[in-house]
């Protein structure tokens, strides 16, 4: 990352959130190597850090131009001709909603677009790196991989390969990432403050601690002959529809999808699943009866296969999991049961009623309500992401997805079944997901609809392609 920010020719380097310095270290190796020296530039906004980057091996000297302020809300004046950096992955629920609003302002202001407001700290770093970044310099960051596959990524991208040359963007197989015991995928973009091109190399590591990627940008990408490192040119415009941390897509796919066969919806928050998500001996203790509890599951870890049944949860309960959900409706607190009252007053004097996703109710113990899902579709877990089929009729919490057939017969939701489970479906997942460490993916919703269902897998299954409008008609004969 060094490497390729100064190639260029720069005798300086910038690095927004210094840490323990280890940018610093790298800059100072490169000098070595290439017999040149560097001002090493830099902010932090904890100063203790610094204390780290002096243990670590880096001196006084070294962190001198090091400024104890906040880079995204207080930036030192620019511009800077080479910026490198891993910023701080500070997601948007901790963020303060003064904070979030100061960040959402600059970033209306610098690229005249609204961000959602679910994105993390880190993207406001690279634009304030870039609004930093000097004519012809050139910013090398390593982020997750939500930079570019949440659902703000498209207007991110489009505004900045708009106004700058993305020139390359280099993933990482799992068994080469650079962060190996952390769940994240992490992807380094190398911008240049320069006119946009049509195309970006893309490159993907495939050996931890390979020298094949700092010779490849040692030579400025005029190499390709690497072995550790498989490189290829992309057009922009496929790279930003496919996802820049996802592989060319050589051929779009314009068959049928997910959202032609069922509907997807994530399943309950409760804000509180300590309180809410209950085992049968806790809600005996409690006194709240059945009409009240719904059976429910909560971890992908609870689930060891591809069907949930009648036994799944009876293992579950010996066990000693929660598989009921306490899903109380929204009369009024003195409505209820002497014991339902009584533990709904427990939950208010713990300030349950407080917290950001209960408060927004009315009343706030009013639970969510689902339909009974057909399918369960597992994400984010340890195990590979994966459908599963619901023949216990449980209500899936929010580390599952609800998928609703739109043909409910017995035979079709098998079909439907057997085209899901295929290890085609399965693998198109990568094409709508956002990826995390160790093979781990979670997909929104709205993503999950246009999960491709390649026509032999339809064939084999028996299902038939009809559009979502003709499956509803079908329904209501």
């Amino acid at each position: 990352m060094v490497a390729y920010a100064i190639s260029a020719g720069s005798d300086e380097i910038f690095d927004p959130a210094v840490g323990s310095g280890a940018f610093f270290i790298a800059a100072k190796n490169i000098c070595n190597h290439l017999k040149k020296h560097l001002k090493l530039m830099g902010t932090e906004i904890d100063p203790s850090v610094i204390n780290q980057a002096l243990l670590g091996g880096l001196g006084d000297e070294d962190l001198r131009l090091v400024q104890i302020r906040d880079f995204a809300l207080d930036p030192p004046p620019g511009p800077f001709r080479a910026i490198v950096g891993n910023p701080p992955y500070i997601r948007h629920h901790r963020l303060s909603n003064q904070t979030k609003s100061a960040l959402q302002t600059f970033c209306k202001l610098f690229t005249g677009i609204s961000i959602d407001g679910r994105a993390g700290l880190h993207i406001y770093f690279l634009l304030r790196a870039l609004q930093l970044l000097a004519p012809n310099g050139r910013l090398s960051f390593i982020m997750p991989a939500d930079t570019c596959e949440g659902i703000f990524s498209h207007a991110l991208w489009r505004w900045i390969t708009g106004r700058y040359r993305l020139e390359a963007v280099v993933v990482f197989s799992p068994e080469a990432s650079p962060f190996p015991s952390v769940d994240t995928n992490p992807i380094i973009f190398m911008i240049k403050n320069d006119n946009p091109h049509d195309n970006l190399l893309w490159a993907k590591c495939l050996q931890a601690n390979t020298p094949d990627l700092l010779e490849w940008c040692i030579s400025d990408f005029s190499r390709s002959d690497f072995v550790d490192i498989k490189i290829e040119k992309r057009e922009l415009t496929e790279a930003l529809k496919t996802g820049l941390s996802r592989p060319p897509q050589k051929d779009e796919h314009s068959g049928p999808v997910l959202g032609d066969f069922a509907r997807v919806m994530r399943g309950v928050a409760t804000g509180a699943n300590d309180f809410f998500f209950l085992t049968a001996e806790k809600a005996q203790e409690l006194g709240i009866l059945n009409d009240l509890l719904i059976p429910a599951i909560g971890r992908t870890r609870d689930l060891d296969g591809e069907e949930i049944t009648a036994e799944t949860l009876n293992r579950l309960r010996k066990m000693g999991r929660p598989t009921l959900l306490f899903s109380p409706d929204g009369r009024p607190i003195e409505q209820f049961s002497d014991s339902v009252r009584n533990y709904l007053l427990q939950g208010q004097n713990q300030g349950l009623d407080k917290r950001a996703l209960i408060s927004t109710r009315i009343p706030w113990y009013k639970m969510e309500i689902r339909q009974k899902p057909h399918f369960l579709f597992c994400y984010l877990g340890r195990r590979n992401a994966r459908f599963v089929f619901n023949r216990a009729g449980v209500i899936p919490l929010t580390a599952f997805l609800c998928v609703y057939s739109y043909r409910k017969e017995a035979s079709n939701l098998e079909r439907l079944w057997k085209a899901l489970r295929h290890p085609r479906t399965v693998s198109n997942l990568s094409l709508v997901g956002k990826s995390y460490g160790s093979g781990a993916i979670k997909v929104e919703p709205r993503a999950l609809e246009k999960l491709p269902l390649p026509e032999e897998v339809l064939l084999d299954s028996g299902l038939i392609c009809l559009s979502r409008a003709r499956q509803l008609s079908l329904d209501q004969i």
